[in-house]
C-alpha cells in the first residue's frame, strides 16, 4: 500500500486561521515536498495566533518572506499528488486549512484526503495516540509527517493488519 502522509501548520486553531507550511512524505517513494505558505498572497489572511506560533516557531514575517503565493502552492500540491489519498493525523484541522487554501484560489485539489482511520484498526488509534503523545519538541510540518509515519509503523509492525 502506498502510503502518503500530510501535514500542515496554520496561523492558529480558530475558524479564522489558514494554512502556513505544508509537508508531505510518499513512504513508498520516498518523495517529499515541504513548503511556507505567503499570507498576505491571500485576502483576508489577517489572523495570527502567538500560541501557535510559539509551537511551530514560525514567525508571521518568515511566512511572508519565504512562503510561496497560494496559487503556487495549489498548483505545486496538485502537480504532485494527482489522483493520491493523503493521510493526516489530524484530519478534521487539516482538511480546513487545505479547503482554505484551495477555496482562495478557487482551484479544485487534484488528490483526497482522509483519516488514520482509514489505515488502522481501532487498537492501532489508540497506540498510535500513546505514541504520538510521547512527542514533546516544537511542531514543523516535515518532521511531523516524518514522525507520523514512524508512529504508523511502530503500530502496524505489531501484526495486527491495518483495516
Amino acid at each position: 500500500m502506498e502510503l502518503i502522509c500530510i501535514d500542515l501548520e496554520a496561523s492558529g486553531l480558530g475558524a479564522e486561521s489558514y494554512p502556513i507550511e505544508i509537508a508531505w512524505i510518499n513512504d513508498e517513494t520516498g518523495e517529499q515536498d515541504n513548503f511556507l505558505i505567503n499570507p498576505d498572497s491571500a485576502a483576508g489572511w489577517r489572523y495570527w495566533d502567538e500560541y501557535a506560533e510559539e509551537m511551530h516557531g514560525i514567525e508571521r514575517e518568515v511566512a511572508v518572506s519565504k512562503g510561496l503565493d497560494i496559487k503556487q502552492a495549489c498548483s505545486r500540491l496538485n502537480q504532485k499528488l494527482k489522483g493520491k489519498t493523503l493521510i493526516s493525523d489530524a484530519f478534521e484541522f487539516d482538511l480546513f486549512w487545505l479547503t482554505r487554501l484551495f477555496e482562495a484560489t478557487g482551484i479544485q485539489p487534484s488528490f483526497r484526503m482522509a483519516g488514520l482511520d482509514r489505515i488502522l484498526s481501532k487498537e492501532q488509534l489508540i497506540q498510535f495516540g500513546f505514541l504520538a503523545k510521547a512527542q514533546f519538541r516544537r511542531h514543523r510540518a516535515l518532521q511531523d509527517v516524518r514522525d507520523i509515519i514512524s508512529c504508523i509503523k511502530a503500530v502496524t509492525a505489531t501484526g495486527t493488519e491495518p483495516v
